[in-house]
């Protein structure tokens, strides 16, 4: 019997390869034959990295950040029977505005994707007059519709949770500057019509762990368990030879997910293969999204690698439960309400 509860839709065709023999230090492995997604994947677009995937109908879809070979970045739709090998759409998605006329943004990158109810979210970071959280929905993958920026600049990594709290939509994101954010925390925010954003409390603080001190901001949305939310964020150091982005673990409280129950003092994954240390930016293991089964226990951890390609590991919930309340260190801005 597994130890803990997977509150989600079944998906038996999840994505899977067994713990290698010998594996050591983390509850999560890499699969054999990353990277998933290599370099110059369609015309025009020279990586794609930091993407978001999904069940749909029986097979699964993707929102995906595409460096254009111009450099700039937007997002690309794409499509896979398994989860793994992917066909792209050619054409950036087509946003419109609510009436229905096209409205792109200028540059568009690192989206996650989250299904609320009946209705699909995109979540990305935009041009807003300054580095800011762009949103649109979708039923059919056919239609995009943008919404209200939920938030004023400068903010990114926003983050949006599965199902409503107390009827309310719930959202992650980790206020910035204008520049490559020498700081950083995660807060939550709520909102009733995902329109009006609200009730702000503080989250998480960076670490005083070495792979975190830097800054820290959410990845994956959250998994809702019987233990809480299971939360897989990124942390960020400063070296000598530069950043290093670091993949973590924390349990988030189910009726007030500011509260933070665990926090895993170690990583969960570091960039310690090629793709992930060898790249346009190296060392970057950055979590967007992902697939996970309640029959099993059995997560699939999507993340962009070096700013270049998009690894895929895989983990079972008991044990990365158990690996991050064993490995817990939390402090007061992580245990208290986050309200002051």
């Amino acid at each position: 019997m597994p130890k803990y509860q997977m509150i989600a839709p079944a998906l038996p065709n999840i994505p899977w390869q067994e713990k290698p023999q010998g594996h050591i230090n983390s509850p999560l492995w890499r699969y054999t034959d990353n990277p998933i997604i290599g370099r110059n994947p369609l015309p025009g677009v020279a990586r794609i990295f930091n993407s978001a995937v999904m069940p749909y109908e029986g097979k699964f879809v993707g929102v995906f950040r595409g460096e254009q070979t111009n450099g700039v970045p937007y997002i690309y739709l794409g499509w896979s029977q398994d989860a793994i090998h992917w066909d792209f759409e050619p054409n950036k998605i087509p946003f419109v505005d609510e009436e229905g006329k096209p409205f792109m943004p200028i540059y568009a990158y690192d989206p996650r994707l989250v299904k609320v109810e009946d209705t699909y979210y995109i979540i990305w970071c935009q041009d807003f007059y300054g580095a800011a959280i762009g949103v649109a929905k979708t039923q059919d993958f056919k239609t995009f519709v943008r919404i209200e920026n939920p938030f004023l600049p400068f903010n990114r990594n926003a983050v949006l949770f599965p199902r409503k709290v107390h009827g309310n939509f719930m959202m992650m994101s980790r206020p910035s500057d204008s520049g490559h954010t020498p700081f950083g925390d995660i807060f939550i925010s709520e909102s009733p019509d995902m329109q009006f954003w609200g009730k702000h409390r503080h989250v998480m603080s960076r670490g005083n762990n070495w792979w975190e001190g830097l800054k820290i901001g959410g990845g994956a949305a959250p998994i809702e368990t019987s233990e809480g939310w299971l939360l897989f964020y990124h942390g960020v150091t400063n070296t000598c030879n530069g950043y290093v982005y670091s993949i973590g673990g924390a349990i988030l409280d189910i009726d007030n997910p500011s509260i933070v129950k665990y926090r895993c003092q170690n990583y969960l994954l570091t960039p310690e293969e090629w793709f992930e240390e060898r790249g346009f930016v190296p060392n970057v293991t950055f979590p967007c999204a992902t697939l996970h089964d309640p029959e099993t226990g059995r997560i699939a951890v999507y993340y962009g690698a070096a700013d270049s390609y998009v690894g895929l590991a895989f983990g079972n919930l008991d044990e990365i439960i158990d690996y991050i309340k064993d490995n817990s260190k939390t402090t007061a801005d992580d245990t208290e309400i986050g309200r002051r």
